[in-house]
């Protein structure tokens, strides 16, 4: 290939110098005009001496004469001739700036690319490829040249990047399909490093171009659409604060531009269904191009060596499965003959990546129904389970023993990166809706409604009215299939975290014991336990997800009590249990309020027999019983946040503590409770801190939760505490009367009163 085509943002490189005037005469910026760009740049012309003397390598003289032979009117062969030249002396700098990972470099580094930038080359191009009469190798050519120095030189990037009428004047490019690749992966690039989200509503017939696309550009186009439509991550940890959320939140009471974009895609006609036909495609079904193609559109998918790596991989694995059925078929079936086989599988996966990622940045919007609706009936769950064991997670696959970390936008290899989206789209999915039960198929289905009777309960709704020609087909459903692979992934696996995840999400909101039973049955609490207490997991991350899936899992449900004390029966499992609790409560408080409402509710069921016996010997439940255990769990969820410090990962121990006292509250307890808070500050010599702490975190509560119908929602379901009890209780526990025994001012001596000053606001 002439030049290097790329996908990944580069945000090294050298800076731009200002431009002296006795070296090019300043130009005004092109603009787009309906009949292409304005003229404005003007290059002066350079001696052979001063080239030779400043190592210029003759760019100069070649930018001259590529500008006084693209007017619309002259012959543009020439100008192309002079464009291979230049394309030829920058791709080869890019390509050494690729193969060197991208490291931060001078610009002397880059010589060719930064003499270009400065005698006003990337306008001199854009000029070039803005000509109406100009054909698809020359624009092709254009769009490199461009690609290749925002490779070398940030300030490339930047500069297109602010000029709106040129990144919508990319947009139009795109309706060739022989220079859509080129023309896609420079787009990505200039949103990644352009300071405001780009419209696009703003994008002249987007519907139409975007139904014109076929499917492999479709999803090429979801790299571009994953920029537009997700929120931006400010990359500052203040900044993540629920209080600094909730002031921008105020700031900005409007949409937000990727939430505008959002709907913009959801009214293009069959968009979405489009999406789910990309996502749940065979490979066989993949309409690929003849091999050259494949190997050009390669090109834009290659951001590092490891899909390289991974590619290889495959290959030398197919090869083995070869061998081990054939010891002739290597000699008759040489690696070179499979590499494109492996190199379709891999290009799939990584359009699926693109798509799923797309699909579930929906899903999370504020059109989460009607994206809902579309996604259940375009059967997107059940084409995802088809291919479950084909492509996603095939047996033979080596990525699935890596650990890796949660961070969605690191580098990694395609088939870690295509499993992590799936289960973040799966845990998207069923997170908190209805839909939920379109993971499992029709025989799975009939098994909850079996449970349910045997229990003498009434089936979920939601369960009720599954639409059955939408769930999944075969022996097993998406959530059995996830069960399996999930027992056999290595203690520290990072995929770990995202399955316990998925899984969580299917129990999360209204508590369901049938839900419960179904996942009990297929021994998912004995694998937690497992993974908790003897397999040797140390990733905290991990950790925290089967906290939270254990929690779901066991709550209100006495045959899970009962199964915990089974497995963990001797004093030393269940130390070792409540160390790894204790070792990190912010990760542990979801399971430590599971265990906290659950005593409860047992406590008042002793007329069954059954959960008396459980209550008796399960030492969970007894460990939990004991008040000064529930003290001591109370004291540090307090002391481990405040007002500042408040995120969405931690505002679930503010809850926690809150349903101690809650619950301390029914029986008349509450201050008690209060007066131990008390007393533990001026045993550990901090008279104040504690409960002053705790009333401004209860003031935060009011403002952040009475704003916000789901989270109060969530905190309903989760508890089975009415929303009218939780905020009863915090006005009362902020009272100003000093004479109630309930509220936290009366357990404060004057000298240490400090609820007067508005953190709040600070």
């Amino acid at each position: 290939m002439a030049t290097l085509l790329g996908s990944e943002s580069p945000c090294t490189g050298g800076k731009r110098r200002n431009c002296s005037s006795n070296i090019v005469t300043k130009f005004t910026a092109s603009k787009i005009t309906g009949q292409g760009f304005s003229r404005g740049t003007q290059v002066r012309e350079t001696t052979p001496e001063r080239d030779k003397r400043a190592k210029w390598h003759g760019i100069p003289t070649l930018l001259q004469k590529l500008y006084e032979s693209s007017h619309p009117n002259s012959d543009l062969s020439h100008a192309h001739s002079f464009l291979k030249v230049l394309s030829s002396q920058l791709s080869m700098e890019a390509m050494s700036f690729v193969t060197e990972d991208r490291k931060t470099a001078q610009e002397s580094t880059f010589p060719n690319t930064y003499t270009f930038d400065l005698f006003g080359g990337v306008d001199v191009n854009n000029i070039c490829a803005s000509v109406t009469t100009v054909n698809d190798d020359l624009v092709k050519d254009c769009l490199s040249v461009l690609y290749n120095c925002c490779i070398c030189t940030e300030g490339v990037t930047k500069s297109l990047a602010a000029r709106d009428d040129f990144v919508l004047f990319l947009f139009t490019l795109m309706t060739n399909k022989k220079t859509f690749l080129q023309t896609a992966t420079l787009i990505e690039d200039i949103l990644g490093v352009k300071k405001e989200m780009i419209q696009l509503e703003g994008i002249p017939n987007l519907s139409g171009l975007v139904q014109s696309f076929d499917q492999q550009q479709l999803a090429n186009f979801c790299r571009i659409l994953s920029v537009t439509i997700s929120e931006p991550d400010v990359g500052n940890d203040d900044k993540h604060t629920l209080l600094a959320k909730n002031a921008q939140q105020k700031r900005n009471a409007s949409p937000s531009r990727a939430e505008v974009n959002q709907v913009t895609l959801l009214n293009i006609p069959g968009f979405i269904e489009r999406l789910c036909k990309l996502a749940t495609r065979k490979v066989s079904e993949a309409t690929g191009a003849n091999f050259l193609q494949e190997l050009e559109d390669w090109y834009t998918w290659l951001d590092n060596a490891l899909v390289l790596d991974a590619l290889m991989q495959m290959a030398t694995e197919e090869a083995e499965q070869s061998k081990s059925s054939d010891e002739s078929s290597l000699a008759t079936s040489p690696l070179r003959h499979r590499l494109p086989q492996s190199m379709k599988i891999v290009h799939e996966i990584m359009y699926k990546v693109e798509v799923l990622y797309v699909l579930c940045v929906l899903l999370m919007g504020r059109q989460r129904n009607q994206v809902h609706k579309m996604l259940a009936e375009f059967r997107l769950i059940p084409g995802l389970n088809n291919l479950f064991d084909k492509l996603i997670w095939r047996k033979y696959t080596a990525s699935n023993h890596v650990v890796h970390g949660q961070n969605e936008n690191c580098d990694c290899s395609p088939e870690i990166s295509f499993k992590i989206q799936f289960l973040r789209l799966l845990q998207s999915f069923s997170d908190h809706h209805e839909n939920k039960y379109l993971l499992l198929n029709s025989q799975e289905l009939n098994e909850l409604s079996a449970i349910s009777m045997k229990a003498n309960i009434p089936e979920v709704e939601a369960l009720v009215n599954t639409d059955r020609s939408l769930v999944c087909d075969g022996k097993k459903g998406l959530l059995t299939r996830l069960l399996t692979v999930m027992k056999r992934e290595p203690p520290d696996s990072s995929f770990r975290f995202w399955q316990a995840r998925a899984v969580e999400s299917f129990l999360r909101g209204a508590t369901s014991y049938a839900d419960q039973m179904f996942l009990l049955k297929r021994g998912l609490l004995e694998h937690i336990l497992f993974c908790i207490i003897d397999s040797g997991c140390t990733s905290r991350d991990v950790l925290q997800s089967y906290f939270d899936l254990l929690g779901e899992l066991m709550k209100f449900n006495i045959d899970a009590f009962k199964r915990f004390n089974k497995y963990v029966n001797t004093p030393e499992k269940f130390q070792t249990f409540l160390t790894q609790i204790n070792s990190s409560l912010v990760d542990s408080n979801m399971l430590v309020r599971c265990i906290v409402l659950s005593l409860d509710r047992f406590e008042s069921q002793t007329e069954d027999v059954k959960v008396v016996e459980v209550l008796s010997e399960c030492c969970l439940l007894s460990y939990m019983a004991r008040v000064e255990n529930r003290l001591s769990f109370l004291f540090r969820l307090i002391n481990i946040i405040n007002v500042q410090t408040l995120t969405q990962e931690n505002v679930s121990c503010l809850n926690t503590s809150l349903v101690i006292l809650m619950l301390a509250r029914r029986k008349a307890k509450l201050p008690f409770y209060l007066n131990a808070l008390r007393e533990k500050e001026y045993a550990e010599k901090y008279p104040g801190c504690l409960l002053n702490n705790f009333h401004n975190l209860l003031r935060f509560w009011q403002r952040h939760y009475l704003n916000k119908d789901k989270d109060s929602t969530c905190l309903e379901n989760s508890s089975c505490i009415p929303f009218s009890y939780w905020k009863e209780t915090v006005s009362v526990l902020l009272g100003s009367d000093r004479t109630s025994l309930c509220a936290i001012a009366s357990y404060i001596d004057e000298p240490f009163m400090d609820l007067d000053r508005d953190l709040l606001e600070d």
